[in-house]
């Protein structure tokens, strides 16, 4: 007889279904930023999703892209260097908000009140909406070993403790990250994500990093989301899915109701 291994709940105090606004309500503001994050605390969306980087003085980056070149277009961006040569003096001085409108192609006009917007710290993050939102931290990182990344999360969420450790998910496309977080903090829920993208390792476009980082919960591209691969994970073993990026209201309402206690969407304004 298999013996499943035990998983940590999914945020089982939190009403369903789990709402995640991806990088903050990132289509009403510029993507890991405060803005968006408030934003989605505007709207009434219980969660958001973020991605954090180790930047070159040690500090925990909210931002999504190794550097600042697409969200950062003018101005003072290093050049493109990557976030983790980057001083976080230098950070700050980067704006992430005044090509916004022009980005996302919104109505709203560049100079939209969001000139001035910087990437965030974590620390920042954690402040401002823990507990009264849940968060699900992205750790980006290429790292196999000697990474600093899951350590320093994992340290900082002890720092808040209870405040954060019951409000809080770790994920990443890496599995060798969350294995290295769960070594220093077991008792926050993690998971593995991927798709069927280039991007991705083609080992990893299928879930197979579950099985190096022994995660608690799954968060496949809503494209993989099907009737074998429910049976296959939320069935068998036992690992709940929480789809990303869902913006269309029906995609949303069925994948919910096949059994997804939760989705992760740019637009949580049009789903809630």
């Amino acid at each position: 007889m298999k013996i499943i291994p035990k998983r940590l709940p999914l945020l089982p105090e939190r009403p369903r279904p789990l709402i995640f606004a991806h990088r903050g309500c990132s289509s009403l503001a510029p993507e890991n930023t405060m803005a968006a994050f408030k934003k989605a605390r505007e709207i009434g969306a219980p969660g958001i999703e973020l991605d954090v980087h180790v930047c070159g003085t040690g500090e925990l980056v909210v931002a999504h892209d190794d550097n600042f070149q697409r969200t950062a277009p003018e101005g003072p961006n290093g050049g493109g260097r990557p976030i983790e040569e980057l001083r976080l003096s230098e950070i700050r001085e980067i704006d992430v908000g005044i090509a916004f409108g022009r980005q996302s192609g919104i109505q709203e006009s560049p100079s939209s009140g969001y000139r001035g917007e910087h990437p965030p710290l974590l620390e920042q993050v954690l402040e401002t909406f823990c507990p009264d939102m849940y968060i699900d931290i992205e750790l980006k990182t290429r790292k196999t070993k000697g990474d600093s990344l899951p350590v320093l999360v994992a340290d900082m969420l002890r720092h808040f403790g209870d405040r954060a450790l019951k409000s809080v998910m770790v994920s990443s496309f890496n599995p060798f990250s969350i294995l290295a977080f769960k070594k220093f903090c077991p008792t926050v829920p993690t998971a593995v994500i991927w798709a069927n993208d280039r991007g991705v390792p083609p080992l990893l476009r299928h879930g197979f990093g579950r099985i190096i980082a022994h995660c608690d919960y799954l968060k496949p591209s809503y494209r993989q989301v099907n009737g074998f691969s429910r049976f296959r994970f939320q069935t068998l073993e036992r690992r709940p899915l929480v789809p990303w990026t869902v913006d269309d209201p029906g995609l949303a309402r069925s994948l919910l109701a096949a059994g997804c206690p939760g989705i992760i969407s740019n637009r949580p304004q049009d789903l809630l």
